[in-house]
């Protein structure tokens, strides 16, 4: 692991960090806030799954979140949404809903792609290893969030894996992947036509199919420009309530698909974090 660069911020330290992924077979580069703390004490982790077109810079920039991390005594990790580099293939029209940038958190098993694109891999095994080797971090306290295609991401993973995940929020998330555009295109691209392999990467699919957590924390802006097309969240409302999964949706007047928005609620997203990883 190499590090790109480290600054203090409230109190902790911002790192950026770059290392070669056995999963992706590329360069990886991901963010860390590591709250000061006392010698030896080891700290719960949030994952933060970013969105189409962004990388771990995004949120690190404009998320808003070290304060919060600081004073609830959280460290919080930013991967990179897809892999990168030469060689690596990308959309054939270079459209930025596919390709580079647009991983969506699953390991591909179509050609070209499946070389390359391991993001769920990476995600849930090869970075948490990596950072449990080189930060503080207690394992047995991680918590899953994320936007857009990220908050996708951090739905699925967290179903998926409850015995790693404790927490999971998302941000405008996309609940039902194998029912929209944006998801059609990337998980028919990555994983091929066969729409019942879609669904371990589908979280209504994968409620509805008997996937369970303990309760979920949404954040969705009204005047989000995806909503009604790509978003859906009474997808997730309907079958979370038919699962008897607890589901906080806050539907927040005004609030489009941005960082503006993001940043505004996410110090209520970390402290929903912190109150269950303790």
């Amino acid at each position: 692991m190499e590090t790109v660069s480290t600054n203090r911020a409230y109190g902790g330290t911002q790192g950026i960090y770059r290392h070669a992924s056995a999963e992706t077979g590329t360069p990886m580069v991901f963010s860390v806030f590591v709250p000061d703390h006392a010698p030896g004490v080891k700290l719960p982790v949030v994952w933060y799954l970013s969105g189409l077109t962004c990388t771990h810079a995004n949120v690190t920039d404009k998320g808003d979140y070290r304060r919060a991390c600081a004073e609830l005594g959280l460290i919080f990790v930013a991967p990179d949404t897809s892999p990168r580099g030469e060689g690596v293939p990308d959309d054939a029209a270079g459209a930025y809903d596919f390709g580079l940038g647009a991983g969506f958190y699953v390991d591909a098993t179509e050609a070209p792609f499946d070389a390359n694109y391991r993001m769920y891999s990476y995600v849930t095994e090869e970075l948490p290893a990596l950072v449990a080797a080189n930060f503080p971090v207690d394992m047995a306290r991680q918590g899953i969030m994320g936007h857009s295609m990220g908050g996708h991401g951090a739905l699925t993973l967290a179903l998926r894996h409850p015995e790693q995940y404790l927490s999971v929020s998302a941000f405008a998330p996309i609940v039902a992947p194998g029912q929209v555009p944006w998801g059609e295109k990337a998980l028919g691209g990555y994983l091929g036509p066969d729409r019942a392999a879609w669904r371990q990467h589908d979280a209504v699919a994968l409620i509805e199919d008997g996937a369970s957590v303990g309760a979920i924390l949404v954040d969705q802006g009204e005047a989000d420009q995806f909503l009604v097309e790509q978003l859906r969240p009474e997808l997730l409302a309907a079958a979370c309530e038919a699962a008897g999964i607890p589901l906080t949706l806050r539907m927040q007047p005004g609030y489009d698909h941005s960082y503006y928005f993001i940043s505004t609620f996410m110090a209520d997203h970390l402290a929903w974090h912190a109150g269950k990883l303790g």
